[in-house]
């Protein structure tokens, strides 16, 4: 195992405790001597990791650690080159411009190995179906998810029948041929789907939705468990 791959296992152990923890646990955590735990810990330490605590006491790692470039393995720079892509070929035009973006930021802090590993990945997204053109722009419905606001949509069905509603929109899900936004219609009283591309107007009101995102979100996917269950049956 390389030093660097060591330390990523040490941050990795560290982040699955809550509580301090013994240098002796992680060191059987992660199969090396108890000296080479502790320069380890000074390693990541002078990285910028806030990691507290002593021998004899214990060490815990504070939330926020941003884990330095070095520490990426080679799947690690292959399945972000690989997302990016996705997203910049098949999202919205803004989001597929910020993961441009984002990929041109990493690979500037990436040691040369790994930069010349993510610009010349080959890992490529297959050219998919042309997805419908959306007439609300998507930056509008993902704000909405983001501050747990609620939207007036003005929509229509498969049928073509308009018709305007207040929903509480809390995901948005990326399909191959479409886009798909989830949230709680107060028309109908329970959850609905609404294609982003059957979506010809939308409003962004100022009351915030009674429940939180995370909250719908989970009793969204119960719902869909129960349904699915009821199916098998």
């Amino acid at each position: 195992m390389s030093r660097s791959e060591r330390l990523f296992d040490l941050l990795d152990v560290l982040r699955r405790h809550r509580h301090p923890v013994s240098g002796r646990v992680l060191a059987q955590e992660i199969g090396v001597s108890i000296r080479t735990l502790y320069r380890d810990i000074a390693s990541l330490q002078a990285q910028g990791a806030h990691i507290e605590g002593e021998p004899g006491v214990g060490y815990v790692l504070k939330p926020g650690f941003l884990l330095p470039p070095l520490m990426f393995t080679l799947e690690e720079v292959e399945a972000l080159a690989l997302g990016s892509r996705w997203v910049a070929e098949r999202a919205d035009g803004r989001l597929g411009t910020a993961a441009r973006s984002a990929l041109a930021r990493i690979a500037a802090v990436l040691p040369p190995d790994l930069r010349e590993e993510l610009e010349t990945s080959a890992l490529l997204i297959g050219p998919g179906p042309m997805i419908p053109g959306d007439a609300v722009d998507p930056a509008l419905l993902r704000k909405a998810i983001r501050t747990e606001r609620k939207l007036r949509l003005a929509y229509k069905d498969a049928s073509a029948a308009p018709s305007e509603r207040v929903v509480w929109p809390f995901a948005l899900a990326f399909f191959d041929q479409v886009r798909v936004l989830l949230g709680w219609c107060e028309l109908r009283g329970d959850f609905r789907s609404f294609r982003t591309d059957r979506i010809h107007d939308a409003e962004l009101l100022d009351a915030r939705y009674p429940r939180r995102r995370q909250a719908l979100l989970k009793a969204w996917r119960q719902a869909q468990s129960r349904m699915h269950d009821a199916a098998g049956n």
